[in-house]
């Protein structure tokens, strides 16, 4: 669970929300249905128009990324890696199918199946990296949606800024109804801009960094996986592969 996560959600809302109160504003006044189905309404439907199907049911899935991230563990990684090397200059490559079959991760599992296949060290390197970049491009562009409401929500916001001031241009003669129509202005610009903000943008930020964590993890997999193959000495491709963990 990714503690700064979830606190930087809380921190933020409860930064505008304490902040409005201690002013002498009330909760009540920051809820406006009205403004909050324009703002949110509007954000989506600009979303799923920019963005094909798999894109955004994609992005839906990497959102849990955000509080609970993948554990990469790179320094057991290496390990394992290191290990896997003293075993095929052990009992030759051959001696690495035992290990496939309870490999969990699927992309470290096809880089082993590579090795004990006999592929030159070039062709596994070149197989994995196609993976590799296609992976890390879906996922960019699943991070990329939220980006994208970043960017709509705040002009959005605006939208539903001027439609209530519109309300009240129309009922000048209905001091009643100046209320309302002033509230959802000002409540729809801070619903798009604050969504955007506090939300939108870090998501997509946040999703960005840890799938460059992960495609930095898969390359060190690349590089042990065809140090291997080269027949590297164990020694060596630790050292090799510790330079990964120089900012962990």
């Amino acid at each position: 669970m990714d503690i700064l996560s979830i606190l930087g959600v809380l921190i933020g809302f409860a930064a505008i929300i304490g902040g409005n109160m201690l002013g002498g504003g009330e909760l009540g006044s920051l809820v406006n249905y009205h403004a909050f189905i324009i703002v949110v309404g509007g954000t989506l439907g600009a979303t799923l128009l920019q963005f094909p199907p798999k894109v955004f049911l994609r992005s839906l899935r990497i959102l849990s990324w955000i509080f609970v991230p993948e554990n990469l563990q790179l320094k057991k990684q290496i390990d394992k890696i290191v290990r896997w090397s003293s075993l095929a200059r052990k009992e030759g490559l051959l001696g690495l199918e035992s290990v496939i079959e309870t490999e969990k991760d699927s992309f470290a599992k096809k880089g082993l199946q590579l090795l004990v296949d006999g592929n030159e060290p070039e062709v596994i390197r070149d197989c994995l990296e196609v993976e590799l970049t296609t992976k890390e491009h879906l996922d960019t562009q699943a991070a990329r949606v939220f980006e994208a409401m970043g960017g709509y929500a705040p002009t959005i916001g605006i939208i539903g800024a001027v439609i209530g001031l519109i309300h009240v241009m129309q009922n000048l003669a209905k001091p009643e109804l100046l209320g309302s129509g002033i509230a959802t202005a000002f409540v729809a610009t801070i619903y798009g801009v604050g969504l955007a903000n506090l939300l939108f943008i870090p998501i997509a930020n946040k999703l960005k960094s840890l799938i460059f964590e992960a495609s930095q993890a898969r390359e060190m997999v690349i590089e042990g996986i065809s140090s291997i193959a080269e027949g590297e000495n164990p020694r060596n491709i630790e050292l090799k592969l510790s330079g990964f963990l120089l900012e962990k």
